[in-house]
């Protein structure tokens, strides 16, 4: 058996830096007493009566970004790049991102549904960190790597991926239901739920492919020929107030007049035929 780390893949890398950055910036703005820090963590932290009551949908997501400690971070980012690097080289980055940010909005929708309706936890307490995604990435790496054996650092033993998830399963589940409401916990188990949903998709294509972005831009090609037909009516209209007759074409192009018109049935571009 030979012993090596993950490569750095590139979605992993990204997510990294940018946890990481997130964090180092609220500490140097705690270091210098500067308040955003404080702003930063009241708007972007998943508080569920936020979410519920006052609209701010963006939490789903922005929670994810933020952790409290260095061993918080360091514990959701190590296993971001210990296992997720291994998912993403399976899958591509494509489908890695995507079950990322699933367990990361499936552990959010989780932890707002059973606080808010008072089962686990409390409506008022703001969940921080990345690992709803994480554990996303784990019931992924459970499921895709079931017999691959894991190092149980710091203990001199090997145990299979799948009796490692499910051991992290009944510890997460043990927390969640002991541990006097702490929503954290709750966010853990919405990420494998969510997770495990999405492997069970099968190989199957990304949820969002590059047919999105075609989409996207046909739309906004037709909503620019639309302000352009509507212009174009508008100036006709402007200069027939002005006795000047102007012709555009269906798609609001300009067709400029017959130098020499012809009369009758023969006629011209413009002008019906009987």
């Amino acid at each position: 058996m030979m012993l090596s780390l993950p490569p750095f893949t590139r979605a992993v890398t990204w997510l990294i830096g940018i946890n990481t950055g997130v964090f180092l910036l609220l500490i140097l703005f705690s270091a210098i007493r500067i308040p955003a820090g404080l702003f930063i963590k009241y708007y972007c932290a998943l508080v569920p009566l936020d979410v519920v009551q006052h609209g701010f949908l963006w939490q789903i997501v922005t929670y994810s970004f933020l952790h409290e400690g260095f061993m918080h971070w360091f514990g959701n980012m190590l296993g971001l790049w210990m296992f997720g690097s291994a998912i993403e080289n399976a899958w591509g980055m494509r489908r890695f991102i995507e079950l990322y940010f699933i367990g990361v909005i499936g552990a959010a929708i989780t932890t707002v549904a059973l606080s808010y309706g008072h089962i686990l936890g409390n409506p008022g307490t703001a969940t921080e960190g990345a690992s709803g995604g994480v554990f996303a990435i784990l019931i992924a790496f459970g499921i895709l790597f079931a017999e691959n054996e894991i190092m149980m650092i710091p203990f001199p033993f090997l145990i299979k991926a799948k009796y490692f998830i499910g051991i992290l399963i009944v510890i997460t589940l043990a927390f969640a239901m002991s541990g006097g409401g702490n929503v954290a916990y709750v966010a853990h188990l919405g990420g494998l739920l969510f997770g495990w949903l999405y492997v069970r998709r099968g190989p199957k294509p990304a949820l969002v492919n590059a047919n999105v972005s075609e989409r996207y831009y046909g739309l906004r090609n037709s909503f620019y020929r639309w302000k352009r037909r509507r212009a174009a009516k508008k100036f006709e209209v402007y200069m027939r107030q002005h006795d000047r007759d102007v012709h555009f074409d269906e798609h609001g192009n300009y067709i400029p007049p017959d130098d020499n018109p012809r009369k009758g049935n023969g006629g011209g571009k413009s002008g019906w035929v009987n």
